[in-house]
This record gives C-alpha cells, sequence and structure tokens, in this order.
C-alpha cells in the first residue's frame, strides 16, 4: 500500500494547485479513506472530455483507498452558475434538471470505481433548509468578497446586472462541502473561487476545512475555448465510437499533445520528443490517442474497429481516380504470398524485390501497412487496394482481405 507522501505525489500529478498542499499530506496521514468531492450542475445531458480530466483524478483516489461523492448539483442547477459568464445563466426546469441528471450517473461510470463512489443531490439538503438556516448561512460571506471573483468584479466595473441569486450560488456550492463534510474538493480551475469558498464556510460552521484540489480545463477540438457542448468543441463520452475518433484526428497536433497530456498516462515529453526526431509521424500518434479514448469509454474491440474504419475511409480518400485494376491473377492457385501478387500485378519487378518492399514497409493493404511477408491474399468475392510506395497503386477485384499466417508463406518458392 503506498504511503502517505508515495499518494501525494501521485495525486499532484497534473494538477494546478493543491490549496493547501500540507493539509492534504496531514489528511492522508490520518489513515482513513478521504471524502472527496465533486460537483456537476446537470446543465446539458452528456458528459465531455473535459469532466474526463476531473474525473481519472477522482479514480486515483479510488485507486488508492478513498472514497469519492459525484454531486450532481440538481438544486444549483436551477440558479445557474455563473462561473466565467459575463451575463446571468439561464436556470434549467425540474424536467430538464431530471433528464440530465439520469444521463450523468449512468455516464460517470464508465471511468469511477462503483464500489467507492457515494451519488448525491444537493437538494436533499437545500430543499429541506428552512429560510432561518439559509439567513444564517448568507452571513458568513460579505459581498465584498464576492465581489472579489473575476467574473463579477468585470461584470460589476461594466455596470452589468448581477442577481442576487447569483452570489448564492458559490455560498449553496460552499454548503454542499459542509452537508457532505467533504475532506477534498476537487474541480477545474474556473472553480478555484467557489471551492474555496467552501473552505471558509465548512471553518463557520466547526467542520476541519477540506484541501482545494484544481485541475487545468481541457481546450475543446478548436484549440482556443474550453471544452463546451454550448460551444460545439466538446467530444462527448457517449459518442459513438467513429465520431469520438474522428473529432480527435481532425484536432491539431498541438492539441493532440495537450490531450495526451491531461487524458493519459503518457510521458508527453517522449512523445514529442520521437516526433520532432521523425521517429513518430504525428498521425500515427494522433490515431494511438483517438483509439485509447474511444477504447475508455466503448472497449478495446470497438476502438480496433473504429481505427480500421477510419484508416480506411482516409486511404480511400487518397486513392487516385484512375489507377490500374486486376482480377485475381492465377487461376491455378485459391492464395498467393502478397509478395507474389505484387510480382503478377506489376507492382514490383521481382519476387525479390516484392519481398524487400514488403520488408521496407513500403506496402499496404487497404491503408494497412505490412509488417511481415508472411501474409497470404485470397481468392474471394471482395477488392483489396494495394499501394507500394507513394505513387505505385493497383485494384484487386476478387480478392479477400489479409490473413496472417506467421512462418508458413515468407519462404514459399511459388
Amino acid at each position: 500500500m503506498e504511503s502517505p507522501e508515495q499518494q501525494l505525489a501521485l495525486l499532484s500529478r497534473g494538477v494546478v494547485d493543491i490549496i493547501p498542499e500540507a493539509d492534504l499530506l496531514s489528511k492522508l496521514r490520518l489513515g482513513r479513506p478521504l471524502r472527496v468531492k465533486f460537483g456537476a450542475d446537470p446543465s446539458a445531458p452528456d458528459l465531455h472530455l473535459g469532466h474526463v480530466v476531473v474525473l481519472r483524478k477522482l479514480r486515483q483516489f479510488q485507486d488508492l483507498g478513498h472514497q469519492v461523492i459525484f454531486l450532481i448539483g440538481d438544486f444549483t442547477a436551477r440558479i445557474g452558475d455563473p462561473t466565467g459568464r459575463s451575463e446571468s445563466r439561464r436556470p434549467l426546469s425540474p424536467a430538464e434538471v431530471a433528464f440530465n441528471a439520469k444521463t450523468y450517473q449512468d455516464q460517470v461510470f464508465k471511468i469511477l470505481n462503483p464500489q467507492r463512489t457515494e451519488v448525491r443531490f444537493n437538494s436533499e439538503w437545500m430543499e429541506e433548509m428552512r429560510a432561518a438556516e439559509f439567513v444564517t448561512l448568507c452571513s458568513h460571506y460579505t459581498v465584498a468578497r464576492m465581489l472579489e471573483r473575476d467574473d463579477f468584479a468585470t461584470r460589476y466595473r461594466q455596470r452589468q446586472p448581477i442577481g442576487i441569486h447569483e452570489f448564492l450560488y458559490p455560498l449553496i456550492q460552499a454548503y454542499d462541502s459542509v452537508a457532505l463534510r467533504a475532506d477534498v474538493e476537487v474541480g477545474g480551475t474556473d472553480q478555484r473561487f467557489n471551492l474555496l469558498v467552501g473552505r471558509e464556510i465548512q471553518k463557520a460552521f466547526g467542520q476541519d476545512p477540506q484541501v482545494v484540489l484544481t485541475l487545468p480545463l481541457l481546450e475543446g477540438t478548436d484549440g482556443i475555448q474550453k471544452m463546451s457542448k454550448s460551444l460545439g468543441n466538446a467530444i462527448g463520452v457517449t459518442e459513438p465510437p467513429d465520431q469520438i475518433f474522428g473529432k480527435v484526428m481532425s484536432i491539431s497536433d498541438e492539441l493532440m499533445l495537450r490531450y495526451y497530456e491531461l487524458l493519459t498516462e503518457e510521458d508527453v515529453g517522449a512523445i514529442r520528443a520521437r516526433i520532432e526526431a521523425g521517429e513518430l509521424h504525428p498521425m500515427e500518434a494522433k490515431k494511438e490517442l483517438a483509439a485509447r479514448l474511444v477504447g475508455m469509454f466503448w472497449g478495446e474491440t470497438a476502438s480496433l474497429e473504429a481505427k480500421r474504419r477510419f484508416e480506411r475511409q482516409f486511404q480511400l480518400r487518397e486513392i487516385p481516380k484512375d489507377i490500374p485494376s486486376f482480377s485475381w491473377p492465377d487461376d491455378r492457385s485459391e492464395q498467393l504470398p502478397v509478395w507474389r501478387v505484387l510480382s503478377l500485378v506489376g507492382l514490383a519487378s521481382s519476387n525479390s524485390e516484392a519481398r524487400r518492399l514488403v520488408s521496407q514497409g513500403a506496402v499496404k493493404i487497404d491503408g494497412e501497412k505490412l509488417t511481415t511477408s508472411d501474409v497470404l491474399l485470397r481468392r474471394g468475392q471482395g477488392e483489396l487496394v494495394i499501394q507500394v510506395g507513394p505513387r505505385r497503386w493497383a485494384r484487386l477485384r476478387g480478392a479477400e482481405k489479409v490473413v496472417i499466417v506467421p512462418g508458413r508463406c515468407g519462404g514459399a518458392s511459388i
């Protein structure tokens, strides 16, 4: 089992702030599972990769033996979180909140461990709170402190309206930590102010204040603004595998490295070095990232299939319009080594050249690079596109897909 110091080192990876870090180490030394809170307002029916950054950190806590409280802000969603906005956010109707909340519960367990997750709704205590109790809650924070928050301060300076109900949002989020007796609260950097209010309100109610842990905001597919369904730049965790794969492939190379950093355990520095050294093509790195993310939500089989479909579609877009077409080249044989086919259809001048081309990785079948000459093509009802190098192509009719047969046909003398 990891020591408190080892746990702190692991939990610190990829984190922007731990406030205060010494308190987190002290809590880890208590020798009991910590209560780690994460709140999400059901403002849209689907979670996206931006949420996954935080969910992966929560899973780290769980893997270390701690308890996660996934708080669905069904009450605060009726107010509308004003964080980072230049105007009031439209509150959601009870029906919208209920629908979105149900989808959240279905989605978080693609990453979180159900046995170490407590799902709660803040309507449990907020709907029961009496008016006098709510006034007491409000008395523990000042308007001046609220106006220290960047978005409130900006709107105040610009004389834009700020509704009283918007001041209540951070207070209710803070009281959630009191109701749940949170040891740690995790959120994006845009939630830093609200999370720190939670520490103050817990102190006011006689509790040991929570440690605040903030994580970077993930940029959307546009590479500019943070990922958001409303901005149309999000990749949802429930989107079909092909859609997730395609959206990841559409991002810039630099954003790809950012996604590797925040969504995987890979050494981003090593990936960047390999790309710069010419050892790894950015497209191959991006395909690996897309496959990992599809696998995270849909499993390995769906990931492999999405990758194959993308490669085939991409390859088909690259195929020249007028390439030579051939039927199965040998009426006597039901199957042939791929190097023999290359020679028969004129993509190689001889069998020896064909073997060399395959061994050098210069041959692709339907966009898939061959890595061994131990490959057979079979007579069949399908059609294969063969590429040798960047400029030699052939369409082979009446043939089936590649069959890998290790050690059988590489040295055949057909």
